[in-house]
């Protein structure tokens, strides 16, 4: 299973706080109140959105952080990269060079083309998309009726 860390989940949980009100700085403190996180765990991921340029911060007794762009000007690939550095999918869809089966493996390409999939799916959602509440999914389960019949008898 492909994840993201859990930093990277809380990052996207602290963005979309700051996107419900953008106009607005809210400190570390009082961000981690909302998403219900433990202070310095939201101040580290701040600190990382704002290296990478997603979230500007601003000292002072007025300051605090909101985002650097429009929710729908940030997409969630800029996101993971910005937590998780270069999004590929295994190391040979990088760079070349990290893998020591790089010469002897036929499916590099293949592995790129897969990255570039997952990029470009992530790219194409922004952080509005995320911040966007979704109706609740209805889970419809459906029995062959060779079980039922297995039921019945």
């Amino acid at each position: 299973m492909l994840r993201i860390s859990k930093l990277t989940d809380y990052a996207t949980v602290v963005l979309a706080a700051l996107a419900r009100d953008p106009e607005q700085r809210i400190s570390a403190s009082q961000l981690a109140d909302q998403v219900r996180l433990e202070t310095p765990t939201v101040a580290k991921v701040l600190k990382t959105l704002a290296r990478a340029g997603l979230v500007n911060s601003v000292r002072g007794v007025n300051g605090g952080y909101q985002l650097a762009h429009s929710a729908e000007d940030i997409s969630v690939a800029e996101i993971v990269s910005a937590m998780e550095g270069p999004i590929a999918l295994t190391e040979c869809g990088l760079e070349p060079g990290l893998c020591s089966h790089e010469s002897d493996c036929s499916l590099r390409g293949n592995w790129q083309r897969i990255g570039q999939a997952v990029e470009g799916a992530l790219s194409a959602l922004s952080l509005a998309d995320l911040a966007r509440p979704q109706p609740p999914r209805i889970a419809i389960r459906a029995e062959s009726t060779v079980e039922t019949t297995r039921k019945i008898s």
